[in-house]
């Protein structure tokens, strides 16, 4: 991970926790609004069509999304029991383990898949895109064992937001079940990053092809943007609670708001509340306001003119 990355994220922790505790209030808040966003962006990295309102509709309302399958429902619901999950063992301070690993893809597959939630693959897979081949089903066993070692080897070692990201692309290439694998190694990532006092990263779903190309480098054998891409969507949250704690952090950090933002471009703010919403354009909620950066409206205009 670049260094001076690293020392962002580091030294943007350090900050909140001269803050702690924080205000029940605000966690509380915060909280909520990253298990949903979370639940949204996991899932929607994956295919599931549930746009962020429908999605807190769904979890918060246990309304039924006409046009929306069964499964797209499910996932919603098990995801969020996955954070539930996993909060719970870090509050309990287990640690991770076999059982704690299928367990939390247990939770994400139920009523999906009963029969494979929670069982390592039996099968020989290929993931589609990818340049590595996941080891054969007989190896998954041992593999997730080497895993686990090399997780108790350097947990005490390596900084949080290395382990986390380097456990997340060690899982994904065992692919050790069936389905549900991406969900189930960010879940894991976090549960990292959470047991050692940093907040969630999100991977957004406007970041999906990166998220899929910075894998592809890292199987090539340069993992450095993948970490870089883990590591900047763990600043993206230390900045969302840093707003928290104090209002105007997010004019420091590169953040516009969506106002200003319809200075650069020819949308109107409606129209890029619109698409922050949908997930097309990279964009966070501070305060409930929606807020982007130049960057990422640069991007999003560009992948317009391309298509």
């Amino acid at each position: 991970m670049d260094k001076k990355l690293l020392a962002s994220i580091e030294g943007k922790k350090r900050e909140i926790d001269k803050n702690r505790p924080l205000n029940p209030s605000i966690a509380r808040k915060l909280q909520e609004q990253l298990a949903l966003e979370w639940t949204y962006n996991s899932n929607a990295i994956e295919g599931n069509t549930l746009s962020l309102h429908e999605t807190e509709v769904v979890l918060e309302q246990g309304i039924t999304i006409g046009g929306k399958s069964v499964n797209e429902h499910l996932e919603a619901i098990n995801h969020k029991d996955g954070i539930e999950f996993i909060r719970k063992i870090i509050n309990q301070k287990e640690e991770i383990s076999e059982t704690v690993i299928r367990d939390c893809h247990r939770i994400i597959l139920k009523g999906i898949d009963d029969l494979e939630a929670g069982a390592y693959r039996r099968t020989n897979v290929r993931i589609i895109g990818a340049r590595l081949i996941p080891p054969q089903a007989i190896k998954v066993k041992n593999k997730m064992n080497d895993l686990l070692s090399w997780y108790y080897e350097n947990k005490h070692t390596k900084p949080p937001a290395i382990l986390a990201s380097r456990f997340h692309y060690r899982f994904v290439c065992i692919h050790p079940f069936i389905d549900g694998n991406g969900r189930v190694a960010r879940l894991l990532m976090n549960l990292i990053l959470m047991a050692n006092g940093y907040p969630p990263a999100i991977i957004l779903k406007v970041d999906r092809k990166r998220y899929y190309r910075v894998l592809n480098e890292a199987n090539a054998g340069n993992d450095e943007p993948f970490e870089n891409f883990i590591g900047r969507s763990i600043e993206r949250t230390l900045i969302i609670y840093l707003n928290s704690i104090s209002p105007n952090t997010s004019e420091k950090q590169g953040f516009i708001s969506l106002k200003e933002a319809s200075k650069y471009c020819d949308y109107s703010q409606e129209y890029l509340s619109l698409l922050a919403r949908k997930g097309k354009i990279s964009a966070i909620k501070l305060n409930k306001e929606w807020v982007t950066t130049r960057e990422a409206l640069v991007e999003y205009i560009e992948s317009q003119t391309r298509a």
